[in-house]
C-alpha cells in the first residue's frame, strides 16, 4: 500500500467512503483516483463487507495510481482484545490505522507494539497509529451528559499528550484543537482532521466544524473529507476544488 505524502495540495485529502456498498465503494475510489491522497474506509463498511471487502475497493483504488489506505476501525478495548484487533487487520496493509486514547496509554503502546511487530513480521510499512481524542460530533453539553465535566478542548489535550507519551504517531481532533494540540505537542505529530466542510456546505451530524483552508493554516496535516465530495454530482471536481482551496 501507498506511503502518505504531502507533497501536493490534494495528497492532504483522505476521502472517506461511507457506504456499506462494494461496488459503490469502488466506483468512488475510481472516479477519485489522482483527486485525493488516500481513501478512508470505517465501521459501517468493515462490519458490511470485512476484509476482503477492503481489499477489494483498495486494490481498485490503486489501479490508476497508489492510494494510502486509511482503515478507520477505532478499536477500543482492553489490551489484549485490541492488540489481537491490530494484527487481525495488518495484512490489509493501512497507511493509517487508529484506536480510541480513552482506552489508556497501556492499551495504545500493546496496539503500537503489535502493529510494529506485525508489519516486520509480513515485511510491510507499520502504518501511522494515531489515536481518537473526542469524536467531532461531540461537544461541551455532551461530554458533561457522558460524565466528563471539562470542555472538549482540555479533553482534547488531556488525551493528544498520553497518545504521545504512549508513542503513536498522532490523534484524530477537530480543527478547533489543531493549534492548542500542536502547542502542546510539537510540529511532528501527526493531525488527522475530520468535521471539514468546505465554505457553504451542511454540517450533517458534525459540530466542530472549520473549512479546509482554515484547518490547513492552523496546521492540519491530513484532511478527512466524506460527504461534501461523495454526494456530489461529481466528486472529482468536488475534490479537485477543495485541493485548490487547500492550495489558495
Amino acid at each position: 500500500m501507498a506511503i502518505l505524502s504531502k507533497t501536493k495540495p490534494h495528497d492532504r485529502i483522505l476521502v472517506a467512503l461511507d457506504t456499506p456498498d462494494v461496488d459503490r465503494a469502488v466506483a468512488l475510489s475510481q472516479a477519485l483516483a489522482g483527486q485525493v491522497g488516500g481513501i478512508k474506509l470505517g465501521l459501517e463498511f468493515f462490519n458490511a463487507n470485512g476484509p476482503q471487502g477492503v481489499r477489494d475497493v483498495a486494490q481498485a483504488a490503486s489501479e490508476s495510481a497508489p492510494t494510502p489506505l486509511f482503515l478507520d476501525l477505532k478499536f477500543h478495548d482492553i489490551p489484549n482484545t485490541v492488540a489481537g484487533a491490530v494484527r487481525s487487520v495488518m495484512p490489509l496493509a493501512p497507511a493509517i490505522l487508529n484506536v480510541h486514547a480513552s482506552g489508556g496509554s497501556t492499551m495504545m503502546a500493546a496496539a503500537l507494539d503489535t502493529a510494529t511487530t506485525e508489519a516486520a513480521r509480513l515485511g510491510i510499512v507499520r502504518p501511522m497509529l494515531i489515536a481518537v481524542t473526542v469524536l467531532t460530533s461531540l461537544d461541551d453539553g455532551d461530554l458533561a451528559a457522558v460524565g466528563q465535566a471539562t470542555p472538549a478542548r482540555d479533553q482534547v489535550l488531556r488525551l493528544a499528550a498520553l497518545t504521545q507519551k504512549a508513542g503513536l504517531d498522532g490523534v484524530v481532533c477537530s480543527s478547533q484543537e489543531i493549534a492548542a494540540i500542536r502547542a502542546e505537542c510539537g510540529p511532528d505529530f501527526k493531525l488527522i482532521v475530520p468535521g471539514i466542510r468546505p465554505a457553504g456546505a451542511a454540517l450533517g451530524d458534525q459540530k466542530r466544524v472549520m473549512t479546509p483552508k482554515q484547518a490547513i493554516a492552523q496546521g492540519a496535516d491530513y484532511l478527512v473529507i466524506g460527504r461534501p465530495i461523495t454526494g456530489a454530482d461529481d466528486p472529482a471536481a468536488a475534490a479537485a476544488a477543495i485541493a485548490a482551496e487547500v492550495d489558495a
